[in-house]
């Protein structure tokens, strides 16, 4: 029996210059994984993505709050934060995108995990 070849890509999202993102390309490269990248920093796609991207994976698990960006918002910023004044944040700032976005399709996995990789990514 023939593997089922993926008709298309995965797509990443994400930033280049990003560390967890070389992590999630070396993975992607040394498992045979087709992908293609989209810099969301670059062509701002991710805001039409955030509503598509919020129903699959939720805005608590996209938003980094860990990262340099979060630090950089102004405390009223970071106050009382919901789900539309959140996709609103990474709107404007794609920055505060949790990275990568990897979209297979039938799953949308955000952060670098390679379990999650390995199961889904076939």
């Amino acid at each position: 029996m023939a593997k089922k070849e993926n008709p298309s890509p995965v797509k990443i999202y994400g930033i280049k210059n990003c560390d967890t993102m070389k992590k999630a390309f070396a993975w992607l490269d040394a498992h045979g994984v087709a992908y293609e990248f989209i810099d969301y920093k670059k062509t701002g796609v991710a805001a039409g993505h955030l509503p598509d991207w919020n129903r699959r994976a939720g805005w608590k698990l996209l938003l980094n709050t860990r990262g340099l960006m979060w630090k950089k918002l102004t405390d009223a910023q970071r106050a009382d934060v919901d789900e539309t004044k959140a996709l609103a944040l990474m709107a404007e700032t794609p920055s505060l995108i949790k990275r990568p976005v990897l979209d297979t399709g039938a799953a949308l996995l955000v952060g670098f995990d390679p379990e999650r990789y390995a199961a889904e990514c076939k």
